[in-house]
């Protein structure tokens, strides 16, 4: 398929990148699970390697080789000037491109709890800039999965994405249901929540005593962890702070305990 030059901004190609939000792109008709989109040669690479499939990508010239040399001949690859592609998207593509991608059926938890060893649950984690700097961390410093409870927000946002450096494609990740019934899908697995409370044991002692299998639970800023996370904890865990601060931020703080239980 050859490069497509853009001229009419109202071509209904054109439809996934103008102005659409995460949530319309979500909901996206004539898809199967919705789309997302991947900013950056990067992250498309990375969406790719993970086994998702790209609908078209929109190029500046000088990235428009690079694009169909991603993708193959068979996903339509536009291009245009750069204010026209501004105007198009309502951003900048400083990234060269960005590709509107389908999002993959989420996998079952039980799929990405068999073979886990470290696993994080993100509690009602609203921020997207958290959330994708909670998945660079778990894909640098180790950790199986991610689980993400209805109130969390989205890790196929283009924000959480981005600051992801497109680790969110690769980390396995999936929804989780009501506290009730994870606390059955989590048999095996020492529940650790990250929170500050009278019995919080401090994370070094209980990283010198963790056991092999272990999910760490991290909620939201200010907020932080709901009675019903806390009730299903088998332990509750705090880091030590200094200067009379009481906590870290959350993504800071899930890369501290990940790299303590390493």
């Amino acid at each position: 398929m050859p490069v497509i030059p853009i001229s009419d901004l109202s071509d209904p190609r054109l439809k996934d990148f103008s102005h659409q939000t995460d949530v319309a792109l979500k909901k996206a008709q004539g898809t199967e699970h919705g789309l997302y989109i991947a900013e950056s040669a990067l992250v498309l690479e990375r969406a790719l390697a993970a086994g998702h499939r790209p609908r078209s990508v929109l190029a500046l010239g000088n990235t428009v080789d690079e694009a169909v040399a991603l993708v193959g001949p068979d996903v339509p690859v536009f291009s245009g000037p750069p204010e026209l592609l501004e105007q198009l998207t309502g951003y900048l593509l400083h990234r060269g491109l960005i590709a509107s991608m389908h999002r993959p059926a989420l996998p079952p938890v039980e799929q990405l709890l068999a073979s886990a060893r470290r696993v994080v649950i993100l509690e009602n984690v609203a921020d997207p800039t958290n959330v994708g700097a909670i998945f660079r961390s778990v894909a640098g410093i180790g950790a199986d999965a991610v689980l993400v409870t209805a109130r969390c927000s989205d890790p196929f946002y283009r924000r959480a994405i981005r600051v992801s450096m497109g680790t969110v494609l690769q980390v396995p990740w999936t929804r989780i249901g009501p506290w009730a019934e994870a606390r059955e899908q989590l048999q095996g697995f020492h529940i650790a929540a990250l929170a500050l409370s009278p019995e919080a044991v401090s994370l070094r002692e209980f990283a010198a005593t963790a056991t092999d299998r272990i999910a760490l639970v991290l909620g939201a800023e200010g907020e932080g962890l709901t009675p019903e996370a806390i009730a299903a904890a088998d332990s509750v865990v705090k880091i030590p702070m200094a200067h009379g601060i009481d906590s870290l931020n959350v993504a800071a703080t899930a890369a501290v305990a990940m790299y303590a239980l390493a």
